[in-house]
C-alpha cells in the first residue's frame, strides 16, 4: 500500500508545485486570480487567459455595493518599495476623468457639480491652485486638448453631447462660451463619454455606453427585418433603445462625418493612445448577472470595424444566456480583447507611462483605474493596477501598484477613476468616493 499512497503523494505535489512556485512569485494565475480585496497589494501580479473563464450562473451572481467611509486619519494609498502618494486636492465633489495640459496644469471633471476643474501644482511641493474652468454643463467626463502640441480649443464631453471652449496655453478659465461639437448623445444607464484625439489630430473619438445591462427592452429583431438593418449598419451594430449605443464613434474635430468605429464594447469608460503604436486603446466595463467572475472586464486595441461581443456574445463565441440563438451570423466574427482582468473590477481610465520619474521598466506599460465592484460577492477593484508590456505588447499580466482604499468587507474610503501622468513624470490619480487627487512620485534608494 506504501507504493499507491507515495505515487499519490508525488502527483499531488506535482499539481501543488506550480500553484505554490505561482503564489511565491508574485503571480497569480487561474482560480487563484479571482481572490478578493484582502488578497491585494503592491507587486502581486495576475495573469487571466481565456481558457479560465468559467461557466456563468446567474444563481451565482450578488449585490454588494460599498459603502463609503471617510477617509481614515493620516490614510495614505498603498505602494511600490520606493513610491509615495501625497495629497494634492480633496473635498472635490466628483473627480473623474484627469487630462495634462501641454503646460502642466491638470483639468479634472468634476462630474456630480457639472463643472470642470484646473489644478496648477504648487512648485517645491507647495499648495495647488485651484480654478474653475467651466461650470453649468451636463455630467462632464472625458477631456482633450486640440491641436495637441499648441491647444486653441478644449474638447469636453457631456453624457449626451460634446462642446469646446477657447483656449491658450495656460489660461484657468474658459474665456467663450462653449461650442457644440456633436449634439443629441443618448444619455441614459451609462452616461460617461470619453474622448480623445488621433495621433494625427484628424479624428476625435467618442465612447458611448449601453444604456442597459444586456440590451434589455432592444426587440429581438430591428424594425424592417434583420437583413435589411444588416445592409446598411455596422457588424455587431446595435438597434432600437440601443442604437448608436455600446460603441466607439469616430468623427472630424469638427464633429461633422460621424461614423462607427467599433461596435460590442458594453461600456468603453476610457481611452488613451499607445505612444508606441499609435493604437486606440480602451478599458471596458462587461455585463453583470452572470456570476462572481463571468465575464472578465478588459483593455484592449480598438480597431476599426472590430465587434467585440455586447450584447449577445462575450469573449469570443461565449453566448449570453439571455441572448442565446438570436445573432448566429456573428459567431466567430468577434475580436478578442488583449488584456483580461477580473469581472467586476469596473476599469474607469487607462494610461500609457512616459514619463521619466519612474523606474525605466514602467515606461511603456499603463495604468488602470478600477473603480471597484458591486456585483461579486467578495469585493474586487478599488485599486490601481499595471499593465505589463513587453516590445510594445501587452504580456497579458498586470499588477496591483496602488491599493489600500478598502477599509472592510462592506466598506471603502476610495475608488480610483482618472490617471493621468503629470509634466514632471509623475502619475496623478482621483478618486470620486471622498473625492481626493494624488500625485505619485518615486525615490531612487527609498524604501
Amino acid at each position: 500500500m506504501r507504493i499507491p499512497l507515495l505515487m499519490a503523494v508525488l502527483a499531488c505535489a506535482v499539481l501543488v508545485a506550480p500553484a505554490l512556485a505561482a503564489a511565491q512569485d508574485g503571480l497569480l494565475t487561474g482560480k487563484q486570480a479571482f481572490g478578493g480585496w484582502r488578497q491585494d497589494k503592491p507587486g502581486v501580479r495576475r495573469l487571466i487567459r481565456p481558457q479560465d473563464l468559467p461557466k456563468p450562473d446567474p444563481a451565482q451572481s450578488s449585490v454588494n455595493a460599498a459603502d463609503a467611509a471617510a477617509r481614515p486619519k493620516e490614510a495614505v494609498p498603498l505602494l511600490p518599495p520606493g513610491f509615495s502618494a501625497k495629497l494634492i486636492a480633496s473635498g472635490i465633489a466628483g473627480p473623474r476623468v484627469v487630462r495634462v495640459a501641454p503646460n502642466g496644469d491638470l483639468f479634472v471633471s468634476d462630474s456630480r457639480r457639472d463643472r470642470v476643474l484646473v489644478y496648477r501644482l504648487g512648485e517645491d511641493g507647495g499648495k495647488a491652485q485651484r480654478s474653475v474652468f467651466a461650470d453649468g454643463l451636463n455630467q462632464p467626463y472625458g477631456i482633450a486638448f486640440y491641436p495637441a502640441d499648441k491647444p486653441q480649443w478644449v474638447y469636453v464631453a457631456n453624457s449626451d453631447s460634446v462642446v469646446r471652449f477657447p483656449y491658450r496655453d495656460g489660461e484657468m478659465k474658459a474665456s467663450g462660451e462653449p461650442e457644440m461639437i456633436i449634439p443629441d448623445i443618448p444619455s441614459n444607464h451609462h452616461w460617461t463619454r470619453d474622448i480623445l484625439f488621433s495621433p494625427d489630430g484628424r479624428t476625435l473619438y467618442l465612447s458611448v455606453g449601453s444604456g442597459s445591462n444586456v440590451a434589455e427592452g432592444m426587440a429581438d429583431r430591428p424594425q424592417g427585418g434583420l437583413d435589411k438593418w444588416l445592409a446598411s449598419a455596422a457588424p455587431g451594430a446595435a438597434w432600437g433603445s440601443e442604437q448608436g449605443r455600446a460603441e466607439v464613434r469616430a468623427y472630424d474635430p469638427d464633429g461633422r462625418n460621424g461614423r462607427v468605429f467599433a461596435t460590442g464594447l458594453r461600456n468603453c469608460s476610457g481611452m488613451t493612445v499607445q505612444p508606441a503604436t499609435g493604437e486606440l486603446w480602451c478599458v471596458v466595463n462587461e455585463r453583470d448577472g452572470l456570476g462572481d467572475n463571468v465575464p472578465f472586464e478588459y483593455a484592449t486595441t480598438v480597431k476599426e470595424g472590430a465587434f467585440y461581443g455586447w450584447p449577445w456574445y462575450y469573449l469570443g463565441d461565449h453566448e449570453d444566456p439571455r441572448h442565446v440563438g438570436e445573432r448566429p451570423d456573428l459567431a466567430g466574427k468577434l475580436t478578442m480583447p488583449d488584456v483580461l482582468m477580473q469581472a467586476h473590477s469596473a476599469p474607469l481610465n487607462i494610461a500609457f507611462y512616459t514619463g521619466g520619474n519612474f523606474p525605466a521598466d514602467y515606461k511603456g506599460d499603463a495604468f488602470v483605474a478600477l473603480h471597484g465592484s458591486w456585483n461579486r460577492g467578495k469585493r474586487t477593484g478599488y485599486k490601481v493596477v499595471r499593465l505589463r508590456f513587453k516590445d510594445g505588447k501587452p504580456t497579458g499580466e498586470y499588477e496591483d501598484f496602488m491599493t489600500g482604499f478598502v477599509v472592510s468587507d462592506a466598506r471603502v474610503w476610495g475608488r480610483p477613476v482618472g490617471v493621468a501622468v503629470a509634466k514632471d513624470g509623475s502619475l496623478i490619480v482621483s478618486e470620486d468616493s471622498n473625492g481626493t487627487l494624488w500625485q505619485v512620485t518615486y525615490k531612487q534608494g527609498a524604501q
